[in-house]
């Protein structure tokens, strides 16, 4: 059974760091890319960033180059630091998979709970 299961949201002031991380299990998560969206109340789904499966590939979205990356620790393993919070940066992140290369939240074919991430302007 595959799962992907997100930690480390919480409440943080605007200009804060958080980092999220992303455990995977079930599946050979050596040849899937894996990614972080995120969704605001009332806001579609939001690609935030993607790493390859050795972590040597990332792409981050437009609004959170400069201020957020992504690291693949280990083969099961994501993280997404988050630094320099605004505000706009909350809503729920998700962990996903796909074996694309994708900023396309319909080609990920596996996805973790999510994790609620506020910031306090």
């Amino acid at each position: 059974q595959v799962q992907l299961v997100e930690s480390g949201g919480g409440l943080v002031q605007a200009g804060g760091s958080l980092r999220l991380s992303c455990a995977a299990s079930g599946r050979a998560f050596t040849v899937y890319n894996m990614a972080w969206f995120r969704q605001a109340p009332g806001k579609e789904r939001e690609f935030v960033a993607v790493t390859s499966p050795r972590g040597t590939r990332v792409d981050l979205g437009d609004s959170v180059k400069g201020r957020f990356t992504i690291s693949r620790t280990n083969a099961n393993t994501v993280e997404l630091q988050m630094n320099n919070l605004k505000s706009e940066d909350t809503a729920v992140y998700y962990c996903a998979s796909s074996p694309l290369w994708t900023r396309t939240a319909a080609s990920y074919d596996y996805w973790g709970q999510g994790t609620q991430v506020t910031v306090s302007s």
